[in-house]
């Protein structure tokens, strides 16, 4: 099958990230890839344990250094520090025209490190912005994850299949 990732692009448009989907056991230019999705509970303090299956490529890629940050799809990216580093730069030389998404993206950035027991701590502020209670998905998306609330991700998917594929999948198929 041919190789359609570069007519995704790697950017949909102004707001969303998207990475090419191999396993997590693929490295591409020193980058993990990251797929699959996770439920997972939160503690009382809003901490998530990082699945098994991606927390040691995590700890290999960024020495368990993560950002996460606020989406206005209604979840959280949880980028490698690394990758949300590039991201960050080309975020922080938008115009002035969009100052609204670079404070979105830029001023719910969160540094954040994976414990010793393979946690991190999404901040009060995080999850009260994208509704996170006690169950989340954790979604690998290439070289990022989504966390999402699981009923807003099933609305969420719902609604993308409802408004059809997108003209720029068209030409794609498994």
């Amino acid at each position: 099958m041919p190789d359609v990732s570069h007519k995704v692009g790697i950017s949909v448009d102004l707001c969303r990230f998207v990475g090419k989907m191999v396993t997590d056991t693929t490295t591409q230019k020193g980058i993990r890839m990251f797929q699959g999705i996770s439920l997972i509970s939160l503690d009382a303090k809003g901490r998530m344990t990082i699945p098994s299956r991606h927390r040691e490529a995590l700890l290999e890629q960024c020495g368990g250094r993560v950002t996460i940050t606020r989406h206005p799809d209604g979840c959280l990216l949880f980028f490698p520090r690394p990758v949300w580093e590039d991201h960050r730069k080309k975020i922080a030389a938008w115009p002035m025209s969009a100052r609204a998404w670079q404070r979105i993206f830029l001023g719910n950035a969160l540094d954040v490190e994976i414990d010793s027991a393979g946690r991190i701590l999404i901040s009060p502020e995080l999850r009260e912005a994208v509704g996170l209670s006690r169950k989340v998905k954790f979604v690998g998306m290439g070289g990022y994850f989504e966390i999402w609330d699981p009923s807003r991700l099933e609305a969420n998917e719902a609604e993308a299949v409802a408004a059809g594929t997108p003209d720029v999948l068209q030409e794609f198929s498994f």
